[in-house]
């Protein structure tokens, strides 16, 4: 045998011990991964973790895992090995080193759908500049001065509408009401307008895909949506072109116009771009609406506070002769922060994100390889017992202290709801992708519930409630009964 053949012969059983001593070495350096169940080949336990459930709980997959496992454990979702978090250090930690020992990792039918430009989806640099985009156009001199107009504008619009004793689908009437508003606030869309109205059929088709398997054959949703998604595109590329046409002199003050002027995007990272912020803007917003809406309907105290907060800022605005609402106006609406704090910790719109361990990390003893995918489920800590008292209970005055403090006693009730910190409430993420809407969102939800409790009561008209598919949904579109109140002339 020559050298040459005995080297060849020796290669192959080399390679293997290598392959096995790195197997091994990986073995003992994760010995300490947490406890749990990987499930099926392939599928892992998706289906069991995608299984709708109500919104105002965790659902019986988490419960039945965190009470096998605690509230950390291993699971195979969504095709890959996970690290699934209910502990609210855990999650913390995972937000606050996005970048450098976790990234945003969404799976790939989510990029797309949504396009491989969309801030949801990039990372690094990218999603950086297109982060500084949207908080430059959402400043808070920007939301002062010119959006809580637009808001209130639009607020009007909807709820004028209502007629006395008529039934509503309120999330319908939601949707409409952030959809108008993000058209006109991205591309100085007019509401009603058949090519605002032809837009939002597209896009009703296209966030039904956003929400659904992703399964890329005819007659599916998903396919429906992407043929929606270039219409929409389209859409936008044509308003594109007849803004660049007419920059000279142009006075309009939309994204669009913002976004040709001061950045350096090609045309399809600001296509993507657009399109993300119009699914962001309008999806989540409009279902906290309508939770609050749901939520209200049943603890009639916080309605009454509500009201009587809000008639003493309508009485103080026509005894100065000023009829829209100011900045000024919107620092008083203490209690309705409260409302949408509540509302939000206790409907959770985003119940959990897409994070991937970029490095080896250890964490209260138990290891996270690289590139495992994690999930901070923000829902579970937000109906955590041990951090929010009486977690399933719509308490709002669990709030009334500053949030952040140890403690905040329950309102109407008689008893307490503590709350242990701020640190825990994290509806909107937290870290350097913390949602660029935030403020925008609170806004909204204030200047809505302002008009709406002044000058409606509403009752449920049949039976409905909020769930978890894993986005937040009423199956009938939440119908309610309307009566004008006796503030009602203030529309």
């Amino acid at each position: 045998m020559s050298d040459l053949e005995f080297l060849l012969f020796l290669v192959p059983p080399i390679l293997a011990v290598l392959i096995i001593l790195n197997l091994f070495k990986r073995k003992q350096k994760f010995q300490n991964l947490p406890p749990g169940n990987m499930g099926w080949p392939f599928l892992g336990e998706t289906i069991g973790y995608l299984k709708p459930y109500s919104a105002t709980t965790i659902g019986d997959f988490m419960q039945h895992h965190i009470s096998r496992y605690g509230k950390i454990y291993k699971s195979n979702l969504f095709g890959e090995p996970t690290i699934v978090s209910a502990d609210a250090g855990l999650n913390r930690y995972i937000l606050q080193n996005e970048g450098r020992l976790f990234e945003c990792s969404y799976p790939r039918s989510i990029g797309g759908i949504l396009g491989k430009w969309s801030m949801l989806v990039q990372v690094g640099q990218m999603h950086r500049d297109m982060r500084m985009i949207s908080l430059n156009f959402l400043s808070n001199a920007r939301l002062r001065n010119q959006l809580l107009r637009e808001v209130e504008k639009h607020t009007l619009l909807v709820l004028g509408s209502w007629k006395e004793d008529s039934v509503v689908c309120a999330q319908d009437e939601a949707k409409k009401f952030t959809f108008n508003f993000m058209a006109e606030h991205i591309m100085s869309l007019e509401p009603g307008k058949s090519e605002t109205e032809q837009l939002k059929k597209e896009y009703i088709t296209f966030m039904k895909g956003v929400v659904s398997a992703p399964l890329n054959f005819p007659g599916t949703a998903y396919r429906r949506a992407l043929q929606s998604r270039s219409t929409i595109l389209n859409f936008i590329e044509r308003k594109m072109e007849e803004r660049l046409k007419e920059m000279i002199g142009d006075e309009k003050s939309d994204l669009l116009g913002w976004v040709l002027k001061n950045s350096n995007l090609s045309k399809e990272q600001i296509l993507d771009l657009l399109l993300s912020l119009l699914f962001a803007g309008h999806e989540t917003s409009s279902v906290a609406i309508a939770l609050a809406i749901y939520f209200l309907e049943s603890c009639p105290a916080a309605v009454q506070q509500l009201t009587e907060e809000h008639l003493e800022i309508s009485r103080a605005k026509k005894e100065s002769g000023v009829t829209e609402l100011t900045w000024d106006d919107y620092k008083k609406m203490e209690f309705t922060q409260c409302v949408i704090s509540e509302t939000l910790r206790l409907g959770n719109v985003v119940r959990f994100l897409h994070r991937k361990a970029v490095k080896d990390v250890r964490y209260k003893g138990y290891d996270i390889p690289c590139g495992w995918k994690v999930l901070p489920v923000i829902s579970a800590v937000h109906l955590d017992p041990s951090l929010f008292g009486r977690p399933q209970h719509f308490d709002p005055w669990r709030w009334q202290n500053e949030q952040g403090s140890p403690s905040a006693k329950g309102g109407s009730t008689g008893t307490s709801s503590t709350t242990k910190s701020s640190n825990n409430f994290m509806p909107f993420g937290g870290g350097p992708r913390l949602c660029t809407g935030s403020e925008l969102a609170k806004l909204e939800m204030a200047i809505f519930i302002h008009y709406l409790v002044l000058n409606f009561h509403w009752k449920l008209a049949a039976s409905d409630q909020p769930f978890a598919f894993p986005y937040v949904d009423f199956p009938n579109g939440l119908p309610i009964r309307i009566q004008t109140n006796y503030h009602s002339s203030l529309l």
